[in-house]
C-alpha cells in the first residue's frame, strides 16, 4: 500500500494533486497537467514574470510547453493498474492544510484559492473555475488561510478598490462612503501600476546583481592573483635569502679561515722571534756572570789575561726585526666586516621601503570604502594621548595628557632626544597603523597633524615643521589651509572649533572633517604611506583630543 501510494505520488501533478492528465514539461524541468499549468500562468499574466509550481523559477516570457509522452504513457499504466483509486485519506484536510469550503462532512485538502469568490476548492470543486467562462475570469491562487482579509470589515464585500488617498484597499460600498471624494482606482489597475514600479525595481536589482556579482568575479580573480603572486614571491624571496646566507656563510667561513691563517703565520713569526731572544737572553746572562767572577778577581794578572776573551760581546742580530702592533693586529679586517654590514643594513632598509610599498598597493585593492556617516566613523574612534618626551620646552600638557597649551615660561621637562627643540609641537604617543579616527578641539592659532615619527626634532627647519616636508601633513586650522612637503592648498569652507581626522594607513588615505551640527569635508588626501603614523600638533593657544560626538 505505501508502495501504491509514493507510486501515485511521484506521478501526481503538484498543482492538482491528482494522477497527470495530459502531462508537459516546463524548461526547468518539472511536469504538470497541461491545464492546470496554463490556469497557474493565467493568473500570473498581469505580473508579466511566470514561475514554476515547485521550484519557483521565473521567465520573463511565458515558456513553450512540451507534452511528456513518457510521463503519460507510465500515467496510463498506473491507472490500468488500479493505482488510481488511492486511499482517500491521502487527499483529506488535516488541521495544518487548507481546507475545501465546498466540502461537506470530512473535506478535501484545497487546492486553489478564488480572491473573487472568495473561497477555497478542492480539485472536484475547483472545475467550474476551468469550465465556466465566467468563472474562468476569476483570480486562482495557492490555497491560503487569509482569504478574509481580502472581505471588507464594514461592508462584506469583495474589496475590489483602491484608495490612493489613504494607500489601501477598499469595496465599491466604501468608495461612496468615508472614502467619498477620495481619489480611488480599481485594485487590478494599481496593481498593473505598481507591478511595473516593481519591475522596474527588480530590473534595477538584478542589475546590481549582476554589476556586483562582476565586481565579486574581478575581486575573485584579483584575490587569486594575490595568492599567486604571493606564493610565487614567498618562493622565489625565500630562494634569494637562502642564496645571500650561503653566500653569507661563506664569506664568514673565508673570513674567518683567513684570520685563522694569518693568526697563526704572525704567531709563528713571534714564537720564532721569542725564542731567539729567549736564547740570546740565557747567552747575556751567562756572559754577565762571567764578567762579574772576572771583576771579582783579585789576582791582577789573571784578570788582565782573561779581560781580552770575556769583554767582547757581540751586537744583538734580532732587536731590529721585532715589530709590535698592540690591538691592531686584526682591525683592518674588523672594519672591512662593520662596512659591510652597514652596506648591507643600507640595502636591506631601502629594499624594505620598496616592499612596503608594494605591500600597501595591494591593500588599497581591498580596503574598505572610507565611512559616508558620524556613526560610521565612531566605529574606528581611537584614542589619542599626547607624548609628554616630545613636547617643547613651551607646551603644557593637561588633561591626562590629551590638552596641550602654549606657555608663556618653559616646562621644567628633562632632556629627552625626542623633544622638539624650538617648534612649539607634540607628538601623539600611538603608532597608527590601522584605520582609526579622532576629533581635537582648539582655539588660538593650531596645526592638527599626522607625521612618521622619525621627523626631526632639533631646531626649527622645515625638516622639523609639520607640513613643510614631506614627512607630515598638516591642517591649519587658523588659516584654513593643508600643507605637505611645503606645497599649501587653500580651503574654502570654514574650519570649526572641533575637527575630526580620519587615517586609512593602508589605502593611504587622510581626511579632514569640520565638525559642527554635520560633518563637513575639509581635504582628503590620497597617498602611500611608507611608515607607521603619529597623531601631531603645532600650538599657540590650546587644543584637546577629545571623545567624538
Amino acid at each position: 500500500m505505501e508502495q501504491n501510494q509514493l507510486d501515485r505520488e511521484t506521478f501526481s501533478c503538484s498543482i492538482c494533486l491528482s494522477l497527470l492528465k495530459d502531462p508537459v514539461t516546463t524548461s526547468c524541468g518539472h511536469s504538470y497537467c497541461i491545464k492546470c499549468i496554463k490556469a497557474h500562468w493565467d493568473g500570473e499574466d498581469q505580473r508579466g514574470i511566470h514561475s514554476c509550481h515547485q521550484c519557483k523559477e521565473t521567465f520573463i516570457l511565458r515558456p513553450a510547453l512540451k507534452k511528456n509522452t513518457m510521463l503519460a504513457a507510465l500515467v496510463e499504466q498506473l491507472k490500468k493498474t488500479g493505482l488510481q483509486a488511492a486511499p482517500a485519506d491521502l487527499w483529506y484536510a488535516e488541521p495544518e492544510d487548507v481546507a475545501c469550503d465546498v466540502c461537506s462532512g470530512r473535506k478535501l485538502k484545497a487546492i486553489k484559492s478564488c480572491l473573487a469568490c472568495p473561497a477555497s476548492y478542492c480539485e472536484e470543486h475547483l472545475q467550474p473555475h476551468y469550465d465556466s467562462a465566467p468563472l474562468k475570469k476569476h483570480k486562482l491562487v495557492e490555497p491560503s488561510r487569509n482569504l478574509q482579509e481580502n472581505i471588507c470589515s464594514h461592508h462584506d464585500e469583495v474589496m475590489k478598490m483602491f484608495c490612493c488617498t489613504d494607500q489601501k484597499c477598499i469595496c465599491y460600498l466604501c468608495s461612496e462612503d468615508e472614502h467619498k471624494g477620495h481619489n480611488t482606482v480599481p485594485a487590478a489597475a494599481e496593481r498593473t501600476k505598481r507591478q511595473r514600479e516593481l519591475e522596474v525595481r527588480q530590473e534595477n536589482i538584478q542589475q546590481r546583481i549582476q554589476d556586483r556579482e562582476k565586481d565579486v568575479k574581478l575581486l575573485q580573480q584579483e584575490l587569486e592573483a594575490i595568492n599567486r603572486s604571493a606564493v610565487k614571491t614567498v618562493e622565489d624571496s625565500e630562494k634569494v635569502f637562502r642564496e645571500l646566507i650561503r653566500l653569507i656563510q661563506k664569506r664568514r667561513s673565508e673570513v674567518k679561515q683567513q684570520i685563522r691563517s694569518q693568526q697563526e703565520t704572525e704567531g709563528s713569526r713571534v714564537k720564532e722571534l721569542q725564542e731567539k731572544l729567549e736564547q740570546e737572553i740565557t747567552e747575556l746572562k751567562r756572559k754577565d756572570a762571567e764578567l762579574k767572577q772576572l771583576s771579582d778577581t783579585e789576582d791582577h794578572n789573571q784578570f788582565l789575561h782573561n779581560y781580552p776573551s770575556l769583554s767582547a760581546l757581540g751586537e744583538s742580530t734580532h732587536s731590529s726585526s721585532i715589530k709590535t702592533r698592540p690591538l691592531s693586529y686584526f682591525e683592518d679586517v674588523a672594519a672591512a666586516v662593520m662596512e659591510l654590514r652597514d652596506q648591507l643594513q643600507d640595502i636591506l632598509r631601502d629594499a624594505w621601503t620598496n616592499i612596503s610599498v608594494r605591500h600597501t598597493e595591494v591593500d588599497v585593492l581591498l580596503s574598505e570604502p572610507e565611512p559616508k556617516t558620524g556613526a560610521g566613523f565612531l566605529k574606528y574612534s581611537c584614542e589619542i594621548t599626547l607624548d609628554p618626551n616630545t613636547a617643547n620646552s613651551y607646551l603644557a600638557l593637561s588633561e591626562g595628557n590629551k590638552k596641550v597649551t602654549k606657555m608663556k615660561r618653559p616646562q621644567s621637562y628633562s632632556s629627552h632626544p625626542d623633544r622638539f627643540t624650538d617648534c612649539l609641537q607634540v607628538l601623539g604617543r600611538e603608532s597608527l597603523t590601522e584605520r582609526c579616527y579622532w576629533e581635537v578641539e582648539w582655539r588660538g592659532e593650531i596645526f592638527v597633524a599626522v607625521t612618521y615619527q622619525n621627523i626631526s626634532r632639533l631646531g626649527s627647519a622645515d625638516e622639523c615643521r609639520f607640513g613643510y616636508n614631506n614627512k607630515s601633513w598638516t591642517l591649519d586650522c587658523f588659516q584654513n589651509r593643508f600643507g605637505h612637503n611645503n606645497i599649501w592648498t587653500s580651503i574654502s569652507d570654514p574650519v570649526s572649533s572641533r575637527v575630526g581626522v580620519y587615517l586609512d594607513p593602508r589605502a593611504g588615505i587622510l581626511s579632514f572633517y569640520s565638525i559642527s551640527k554635520t560633518m563637513t569635508l575639509l581635504h582628503r588626501v590620497q597617498t602611500t604611506f611608507t611608515q607607521p603614523l603619529h597623531a601631531g600638533l603645532w600650538v599657540l593657544g590650546s587644543a584637546e583630543f577629545c571623545k567624538p560626538k
